[in-house]
């Protein structure tokens, strides 16, 4: 099996996940993903694709992410496995997509307006 070649976004975030066959070892920028990701439930994120589809330890998986914070990026890490898992194997795809793993998130913040503090919060009102 030659790499798989995937991409998966999530707010600022850019994955570029590359799948190939393997004994299941995540690298996220050169780093373990144990080093990359410290909490559980991020590191559960990027395995949760492999446990839907019952492929754990099955690929070895490379990742480039850059932008965004570390849940933006566990979560576009995600999403570009679910993709090249579906790329591997079509049988894979209505299982992801029952848990809203193929779905792009398409939330982003929202800009901040002129006049006004944030992009909902205005400056304090003074009556007199």
């Amino acid at each position: 099996m030659e790499v798989v070649n995937t991409l998966g976004r999530r707010k600022k975030s850019i994955a570029r996940v590359y799948l190939s066959a393997g004994k299941g070892e995540i690298t996220v920028n050169g780093k373990d993903m144990k080093t990359y990701f410290p909490t559980i439930g991020l590191q559960y994120r990027l395995s949760q694709a492999f446990a839907l589809t019952e492929t754990t330890g099955q690929y070895d998986v490379k990742v480039n992410v850059q932008g965004g914070g570390i849940t933006g990026q566990a979560e576009a890490i995600r999403l570009g496995i679910s993709r090249a898992l579906v790329e591997i194997n079509a049988e894979n795809k209505p299982a992801l997509k029952a848990e809203g793993l193929m779905t792009r998130d398409p939330r982003m913040v929202e800009r901040k307006k002129p006049g006004q503090k944030k992009a909902r919060k205005k400056f304090q009102f003074s009556k007199r």
